[in-house]
């Protein structure tokens, strides 16, 4: 690709300020080809975001084998090139007079940001347990939220120097993407910074015609939408990275049964190894599989008469879930009768019927709450916990997704984000996502990170492992004396690797 050109405005420097991490210059970049796409309205899914912060996920890269200014005129290129395939982002935000927000596809452009903190090395920023602030400062539009879109760039790309590597953060407005759309745009970049523009089997779909469009008007408070968390609790990060042998052996606990027999002559399900992930039956004794499906219990009636078994498979990432929920509950010494809330992010774009395209662009997601006691959570075991996790996430199908619609058009509201009962946990992003596929020319990331958005007590965020092949790592913010007690339980530190 040539380094010559580049559909940015020409760059305006700005003078270093005495702080760790230093700007450098700062420019606006625009789409390569004028933008022909309408205006777009914003969807159910969408509209609840404007109260959030902008996403802020980026990649630390080892520093490549070309000069900075090369490397900036590169991505600044790239960038344009990858407008031109995203309109919407190089927009911004217009209230119809009926009271619709929509994204104006104006070809108004994003910011794009040169930092430096050369005083640090790539494995100063892996090296400790616990995340180290610097890496907020690696993005841009902290804290600024969504709603500003009606006059802040809906995009913003920082590109910070390191003393042998680089970071490459964006910051993307939430009520335009979330996490699928926003890494098909990050993976669509760096594929345009490695080889060019082509015709991309990624295409992003702009269609509206689905129920998650409405004709309800989202009334906006008086001063605009705020945060609904203290974005200056202070709170302790750190990346638990599992191995993929230690996520299979959680995965297996979740999923043993034992059998026992009560004094009455009823069998209980009790523990005892579930059903291959290819194989939905369990068969044991005289309990004979059938095929037909029901979630979740062992039965089987007095006198010893032959009866079905039948449950599902706690999945890798539930059953994950499941050992994670136990233990912030128990470091959080709640009381036993305390309600517990573990709330999960869900894809619906394959939920509806007739289903979304995998690469609808637009927010396309729910929260699915699982609530239990803090007594049961605790007494109980893996399993149980995991199983309401897993009825939670698999009742959540086409019904369940217009109905979380019709109720936000009979109340149209903002997403009240954060955790103001003390007993919340948010689960966010996903392992499936495919970070760790952005080569922009000189190889794959070495990590990935996030910056302050929307980060609360509680607040989890799950990413591949940079190890890969089935790795997870999860990005957990929780109040300090919380940390302290989950890095001190051995039921959930004998599956996190020691390399963090």
């Amino acid at each position: 690709m040539d380094f010559s050109s580049s559909s940015s405005s020409s760059t305006v420097l700005v003078a270093a300020a005495p702080a760790a991490t230093t700007l450098v210059s700062k420019c606006r970049v625009y789409p390569s080809q004028a933008s022909a796409m309408d205006d777009l309205k914003l969807s159910v899914s969408d509209l609840p975001m404007l109260s959030c912060h902008y996403i802020q996920k980026g990649v630390l890269l080892l520093r490549p084998p070309f000069p900075i200014q090369s490397l900036l005129s590169l991505l600044k290129l790239s960038l344009s090139c990858t407008l031109s395939l995203f309109p919407p982002l190089a927009g911004r935000f217009s209230t119809a007079p009926s009271g619709h927000i929509l994204i104006s596809c104006n070809d108004e452009g994003v910011d794009f940001i040169h930092a430096s903190a050369g005083d640090l090395l790539v494995a100063d920023l892996l090296a400790p347990s616990r995340v180290p602030d610097r890496f907020k400062s690696f993005f841009p539009m902290d804290r600024t939220v969504s709603y500003r879109g009606h006059w802040d760039p809906i995009l913003a790309v920082q590109v910070t120097e390191l003393r042998d590597g680089v970071f490459i953060g964006c910051a993307a407005n939430h009520a335009v993407m979330d996490g699928t759309s926003f890494w098909n745009f990050f993976n669509t970049f760096a594929e345009v910074s490695r080889i060019g523009e082509r015709r991309f089997s990624r295409a992003p779909d702009f269609r509206r015609e689905s129920v998650l469009i409405s004709d309800a008007v989202l009334r906006i408070p008086e001063g605009g939408p705020r945060v609904t968390f203290n974005e200056d609790e202070p709170l302790s990060e750190r990346i638990f990275s599992f191995s993929r042998e230690a996520i299979l052996r959680v995965k297996a606990k979740a999923n043993e049964r034992k059998w026992s027999e009560s004094e009455d002559g009823d069998v209980n399900a009790v523990e005892i190894m579930g059903k291959q992930l290819h194989d939905p039956h369990v068969t044991s004794g005289n309990v004979k599989p059938t095929p037909s499906f029901h979630e979740g219990w062992f039965a089987r009636p007095r006198g010893g008469a032959e009866t079905r078994v039948e449950t599902a498979e706690i999945s890798s990432f539930q059953a994950l879930s499941a050992l994670l929920w136990r233990s912030v509950t128990r470091a959080r010494k709640l009381h036993a009768s305390k309600t517990t809330t573990f709330r999960m992010a869900v894809n619906c774009r394959h939920r509806l019927e007739p289903r979304l395209d995998a690469h609808y662009f637009g927010n396309a997601i729910q929260s699915v709450p699982t609530r239990a006691a803090a007594g049961e959570v605790l007494s109980r075991d893996l399993r149980w916990c995991a199983e309401r996790l897993n009825r939670a996430v698999a009742a959540h199908g086409d019904g369940a997704v217009r109905g979380a619609v019709k109720d936000w058009e009979g109340e149209p509201r903002l997403f009240p984000l954060g955790n103001a009962d003390g007993a919340s946990i948010t689960m966010g992003s996903s392992p499936r996502f495919p970070m760790y596929d952005n080569d922009f020319g000189w190889g794959r990331p070495v990590a990935v990170r996030s910056g302050r958005a929307n980060k609360f007590d509680g607040k989890i965020s799950a990413f591949p492992g940079r190890d890969g092949g089935g790795s997870v790592d999860l990005e957990v913010l929780l109040a300090p004396g919380t940390m302290d007690g989950i890095e001190g339980d051995a039921e959930f530190m004998q599956y996190v690797s020691q390399r963090c």
